[in-house]
Formats: structure tokens, sequence, C-alpha cells
């Protein structure tokens, strides 16, 4: 199994602990003071330390940072009888991997060991993520749409012809059109978003095309619009599916004349931007239904780039996760280069309604709660580790892919699927319970009545102790 190192000043909890530990197979030390401690630290290399907050002397706390260094391999759990915010915060924020309180429950003891410990034996794959060459802007994809995509990008970019970018939300149209800007001869002006849903109509109006002083209750100044911002580059109308039957008049107007009257303003202004839209929806439905302009809508797609969505190109995914890893590494100033297969495998296997951008967010959250350089299962939201554990789910009905193999009973299909879902949120009961959509009650029902229990969870008794724990 491994070694594990306790440093506590409590000779009762040491002797306790190191006798559990033990009996799982472990390969226990204790002391009772840092100083001590570390010196055997330094001799048998801990996977798995258990430092106490309170010591004689140096405090576990205060001797965190330096254990961290000089013992860069070796996983902290930290154990307290004190439960104060600030030295839980301070000891996650200075490496520690769990804050367990006393007196332990040692069946949470149990579960943290398991989940660390298997975190470092699980085999997991090594990326390639560069945080120094990271760009924002950075379009990636090996699929052949994605190499269409920049194709056309490369033919469009040199002419000022008008471009509609089509796309599910989270698939990237913005880096499209940025990317567009940045290959164009006017790449070094300016490139002015507006979000078209985000304002009312008269507010939407002045944002675009400006106002004169007075024009309406609160217009103190002149403010120049954003065609007028964007003047010697590139306009990009988000969600231009969204504009009232009157705008979209006003920017036919623009496109066919490039010219625009502010509000309130009695003359005519010029602009030579270069203007990209997108939108989500369904324009063609939309002109059909009379809620969109046809004369504006062959205005706009002169060039249309039409972005799949990730789960139309999931040859793209460990590409994408190396890039998203490196944004990420850099926003939250870590270095994440390390995923579990399993992880990988429910990254290939879920749908990604939202996109690149729902990927995103996952490895955002997940590199913000991780401890180590590691994405492991826990990390995941439990929607995505639901994927895991149905998997599974069509095997489980048969025990094999065999069609002849013999059926099993409803009882034995329950208590393999509750047990997948619950190693699949390394047994967070509240993760259980929204997958298998029952109340806490009823798990503990299923747990009891299954007789199942985390694997660390062998000791006679357990199962029974394991509920009542929770």
């Amino acid at each position: 199994m491994s070694r594990i190192l306790i440093i506590d000043d409590d000779i009762a909890s040491c002797k306790t602990l190191s006798l559990h530990l033990q009996s799982q197979g472990h390969e226990v030390y204790y002391e009772h003071d840092v100083e001590a401690g570390g010196q055997v630290a330094v001799e048998v290399k801990p996977q798995l330390l258990i430092l106490d907050i309170r010591l004689p002397g140096q405090s576990g706390l205060e001797a965190l940072p330096a254990l961290k260094k000089s013992l860069p391999n070796t996983h902290i759990i930290m154990i307290t009888a004190h439960h104060d915010m600030a030295s839980t915060i301070k000891a996650m924020q200075d490496g520690a991997e769990d804050y367990i309180h006393k007196p332990i429950d040692i069946h949470e003891l149990d579960e943290a060991i398991a989940r660390i410990l298997d975190d470092t034996r699980e085999q997991s794959r090594k990326l390639t993520v560069n945080n120094s060459k990271y760009d924002k802007s950075e379009m990636v994809g090996q699929s052949s749409q994605m190499r269409t995509i920049f194709k056309t990008i490369g033919l469009v970019a040199g002419s000022p012809a008008t471009v509609l970018i089509t796309g599910e939300s989270g698939t990237g149209k913005e880096l499209v059109a940025r990317a567009v800007h940045n290959n164009s001869a006017h790449a070094d002006g300016p490139f002015v978003v507006i979000n078209c849903a985000a304002l009312v109509e008269t507010l939407l109006e002045s944002d675009m095309f400006g106002h004169e002083k007075g024009a309406f209750t609160g217009a103190i100044a002149r403010q120049p619009g954003k065609f007028s911002l964007a003047n010697n580059g590139t306009i990009f109308l988000d969600e231009i599916g969204e504009l009232s039957i009157g705008m979209q008049a006003k920017l036919l107007r623009v496109l066919q004349n490039k010219e625009f009257t502010p509000l309130g303003g009695k003359k005519a202004l010029t602009t030579n931007a270069r203007i990209i839209a997108a939108t989500n929806v369904n324009l063609p439905e939309r002109v059909a239904e009379g809620r969109f302009r046809e004369d504006l809508y062959y205005r706009l797609q002169v060039v249309s780039i039409h972005i799949p969505p990730l789960r139309e190109r999931m040859e793209d995914i460990d590409l994408l996760i190396q890039t998203l890893l490196a944004r990420v590494n850099k926003e939250l100033h870590k270095h994440v280069d390390r995923i579990h297969n399993d992880v990988l495998d429910v990254f290939h296997r879920y749908p990604w309604h939202g996109n690149v951008r729902q990927l995103e967010n996952v490895l955002l959250k997940a590199v913000a709660l991780s401890s180590t350089n590691t994405i492991s299962m826990a990390l995941l939201p439990a929607e995505l580790a639901a994927t895991f554990a149905v998997a599974g789910t069509d095997a489980l009905a048969t025990g094999s892919d065999d069609a002849n193999a013999p059926l099993n009973s409803l009882h034995h299909m329950e208590k393999h699927h509750v047990l997948r879902v619950l190693d699949a949120v390394d047994w967070h009961k509240g993760h259980a319970c929204e997958i298998l959509k029952v109340s806490r009650p009823r798990l503990r029902r299923l747990i009891k009545e299954h007789h199942l229990a985390p694997a660390s969870a062998d000791l006679p008794g357990a199962v029974d102790d394991f509920v009542e724990a929770d």
C-alpha cells in the first residue's frame, strides 16, 4: 500500500490511527512535533502526511509551506480540534489537500485517504500545457470542419466582404470574428463588439450610432457611437437575430450606403468599418416567419461561416483541453498538466450542450479546486460524473456485452448501478442523490440493503458504521 506519516501530539490518537491504517495495509510512522516528524519524512518519503495544526513548538499550519516545499510529492491532510474558518482557508491555500476536524470521523478520513491515494495511483495522461505561449484569441482544432473554417478565414480576411457567423452558444463565434479581423488589412484598427440582445431598442440605437446633446433625457453631451469608433477596423454584431424590425432597417442602410445618423442628429455620418455578424438562431426560419428582413439577411451573409457544435467534432477535445488549461492556469496562477484517463473518457462521451464555453467552465472549476497538478473524477460536476457512472449501464443489464449472456435480476442491477454511481463521485452522497434522483434517506437504505461501502471500508461492521455516520 502506501507510506503514511502522522504528526500529532496526541499519543493515543497516533496509536489508534496507526493501528487502523496498518490494518488496511499501510506502512505507518508517527511523531509528536514538527522537528521530529520532518526528520522522519526526509528518511521515509511518505506518500501521505497527516498533520495536526496545534503542536508543541512550531504549529502544523506554520510548518505547512516548508513541508510542501521539502516534500513536493507528499500529499498532506490537516487535522485539528479547533474549528475556525481562517485556519481552514490558510491550510488549503498553503497546499493541504483536505482538512478534517477532531474527533476524527474514521470514515471521513478513510474517504479522504482513498481519494488522494487513488488519485496518485490512477492512470493519467500528461498534457502539453504551455502557459507562457497562451494566446486568448487562439483558435485550435484538427477536425475537418475546423480546417475548413481556417481556410475560409484565410480566403475572406483580405476582402471587405460582410461575414455572417452561425453556430450554437459557446462554439466560439467571437473568436472566428477576431480571427477574420486579425488577418485583415485593418488588423491594427479597432475591433468593436455590440451585443444586439443586451440593450433595449433606444439604448441600442444610441450605442450603435451615437447621439447628440439633448437627444433624450440624460443626454448631457454628444456621444459617438460604435460605428464611429470602429472606423478603420471591424464591428462585430453579436446575436444579430435579436434586432427589432426597426433597428434592422437602420442597419440595412449602413450596409447599403455605409452611412448612419446619430440620435438627435441632422447630418449623416459615414463609416468604413468592416461588418461581421453572428447568431445562434435560424435566420432563414425567422425570415419565413416575418421576424427578420430578407434583404438584410442576404446583405449579411455575403460570406457565411458555420461553427459546428463540439459534440460533432469530438476529435478536437484533447487539443481544446490543452489550450483551455493553459488559459485557466494563467488566470488562476496554477500549473495543472495531468488528467485522469477516466476523466478524458467522460469528456469524450459527454454531449457538451454548452459547447467549448461549458468545457472551459468545467476545467476552470476543476483547476480552482485541485490541490495537485491533476484533474480527477472527484473534481467534475455531478452531471459529468454521471456520464462515467452510466457508461456501463447497458452492459450491466446482462453483465456482459454478449447478448446471449444470462440476464440479471433488477435487484442485482440496482446494487451495481448504485455502487457505480457512488464510486464515480467518490462517495459524495449529495452528488449521488442528484444523479440517482433519490433522497438521502433512500440512498442510506440502498447502501444498507445492498451492503455497500467504499473500497477502503473493509473492517467488520464498516457498512453499518458508514450508514450511521452519514
